[in-house]
Parts: C-alpha cells; sequence; structure tokens
C-alpha cells in the first residue's frame, strides 16, 4: 500500500545526549510524534530531582506504530510512550514489555486528550461538527491509520460519532468512506499533519487536542472546536524489559505521572484539579459498546487490519 508523506522507517527525531555515561545512568525513551515538547519539560524537572540527577535521556519521536515497529526491529528503549494500546500490545508480543505494564492504578495511561477539529483562524468554512466535514469542497488533513495512532482515535473518533448520532454500523462505515474522499494527503504521523496544515494545506485538521493548544502555543494561526460528540484520547507509557531493570527508569517511568503539558488532560485527580478543560457532551470511550467500538483488540483487527479490515478496503478505494 502506499503511503503519502511517510518517512523512513527508523529515522526519528533524535535529542538527548549521545556521549559518554552519565553519572546517574541513561534512559532510552521512545515515544510518538506530538508529546515532544511535553517530555522535553518533563524531562528538563525529572533532572531535577533527586532521581533524577545526573540522569542522561535519550529521545526517539515518530509515527507511533513505526516507532513501534522500530523497537521490535532492534531500538534501544526503556521506556515507550506511544498513542494506543495496540502498539504497546506489540512489544508484549514480542516479549519486549511484561505482561502486566498496565497493572498500576492507572491502566498504564499516563495522559488523556480528545479528538478536535484544528480550522483556519477565525473558521471560514463554519466547521463546527462531523457533517460538516463531508460538504462539498472541504479538504480534511489526518494522518495515515496504518502508521500513526491519532489517525487510528480520528478514525474511531468519526465512526463511533455517527453511531452516537444513531447511525447504523453500515451508514457508519459509509459515513468513513465519505470523509476519506476529502482527504488529499495523509502524513505519517500526526506531527507531520499539523505542519503540512500549518502549511497551508486543507480546511480541517483532524487531531488530537494537545496538538491543536501546541499549534496556538508555536504561533500558528488557526482555532480549533471539539465537536459535541468525540473520543476520549487514552495514551499509554511502559517500562520495556530493560527499563525495568534500570532504576534510573523506574523513576522517570512514575514520575510521568506526577505532571501534565502542552495541553495534555492529567489522569491524576490531585495534578488536574489545576486545570480546566471542557468536557463535550458527547463524550465516548475506546470501550463503548453502545456505539460499536469494543475496545481496541476488536476495533483494531475490524478496523485496521493490513489487508481485510475496513480501512484498508476504504485506501484501496481512493487508490492509496
Amino acid at each position: 500500500m502506499r503511503v503519502i508523506w511517510i518517512s523512513l522507517l527508523g529515522v526519528a527525531l533524535l535529542a538527548g545526549s549521545a556521549t559518554g555515561a552519565s553519572k546517574g545512568g541513561s534512559i532510552n525513551l521512545v515515544a510518538y510524534s506530538t508529546p515532544k515538547d511535553a517530555y522535553g519539560k518533563v524531562i528538563s524537572a525529572f533532572q531535577k530531582t533527586q532521581a533524577g540527577n545526573g540522569v542522561d535521556v535519550s529521545q526517539s519521536y515518530g509515527a507511533s506504530g513505526d516507532q513501534a515497529r522500530a523497537v521490535v526491529a532492534g531500538q534501544p528503549a526503556d521506556v515507550v510512550a506511544l498513542s494506543l494500546d495496540p502498539d504497546i500490545s506489540l512489544l508484549v508480543q514480542k516479549n519486549l514489555v511484561p505482561k502486566n505494564w498496565n497493572a498500576n492504578t492507572h491502566r498504564g495511561i499516563v495522559s488523556d486528550s480528545v479528538v478536535v477539529f484544528v480550522v483556519r483562524d477565525g473558521n471560514p468554512k463554519k466547521i463546527k461538527g462531523w457533517g460538516d466535514l463531508v460538504k462539498s469542497g472541504i479538504e480534511v488533513i489526518t494522518p495515515n491509520p496504518f502508521t500513526s495512532g491519532g489517525a487510528r482515535w480520528n478514525v474511531m473518533a468519526a465512526y463511533g460519532a455517527q453511531r452516537r448520532a444513531g447511525k447504523t454500523d453500515k451508514q457508519a462505515i459509509a459515513y468513513l468512506y465519505k470523509l476519506f474522499k476529502h482527504v488529499p494527503v495523509q502524513p505519517d504521523s500526526a506531527r507531520t499533519a499539523l505542519q503540512i496544515f500549518a502549511q497551508g494545506k486543507g480546511d480541517v485538521l483532524i487531531t488530537y487536542e494537545n496538538e491543536a493548544i501546541y499549534a496556538n502555543k508555536k504561533g500558528i494561526h488557526t482555532d480549533y472546536r471539539v465537536p459535541k460528540a468525540t473520543l476520549l484520547i487514552e495514551t499509554p507509557a511502559a517500562l520495556t524489559k530493560s527499563g525495568v531493570n534500570k532504576p534510573a527508569a523506574k523513576a522517570f517511568y512514575k514520575y510521568l505521572w506526577s505532571s501534565s503539558d502542552q495541553g495534555y488532560r492529567p489522569v491524576v485527580k490531585s495534578v488536574a484539579k489545576g486545570y480546566h478543560f471542557y468536557k463535550p457532551p458527547g463524550l465516548f470511550t475506546i470501550s463503548s459498546t453502545k456505539y460499536g467500538l469494543n475496545g481496541w483488540v476488536r476495533v483494531n483487527k475490524r478496523f485496521f487490519h493490513p489487508e481485510k479490515g475496513i480501512m484498508a478496503a476504504i485506501e484501496r478505494s481512493i487508490g492509496q
């Protein structure tokens, strides 16, 4: 399958020191594309703590699916922070992450977000809801669901919103076919999708709420809309088997639940008190059986199987 705007596998954004052994030890962090700035701040704060003093953190960021496959191929990783559970599950299947990775209080979920629409400054196309995305002349930017975890959240938000509106499964899938006819390019990751949108391509970008907030902080002149019916994004983090044996990695992993930044919704109640996020009335989760989602295990097989999945069929129908 031809993928538009995909970067070479294994080529990720790298940061951190690559020289010598640090007195506090070292950690290899492998993460999906959008939280680079947030993790940069978390790492700086961690290094000021007793547990993080002198710890060298090597960072790698990229499309979530690509990052998971890179770790399988041998990329060093002590802590993995990916977009969705199936990417962690792949590493469990490959015996790289312990089976009980999500046994903590928060089920391994390090932060929350929601699927939103980023629109041009002033919202000239008057985009508010899912129905507006499939109107004549509207160009939608969303990443490729076979490389990007964010894209899979977007697809399931679109499907679930249709089901919540009373549409049948068949009608909701028909909406996805119609939606992707409005998608001119499919970048490899959510961050690349934002960059393309910032360059002037498209009328609306479907993405994480935190990515929309990041865009505004970086001076990209956009607005964003939270649709009334949207999906709660739950992003996981895990220690790999090498990380379990590193005190610094274990300390850093624990520290991830102590703060939030760049528009992520904290999952720790005591931390969340300092943040005020809009809660859409039609918020649903990936486990919403009422709207035909039923969790990532079923969703991944039905929608994202590379040959037999619904999205594979949709991609073929538009020549991708």
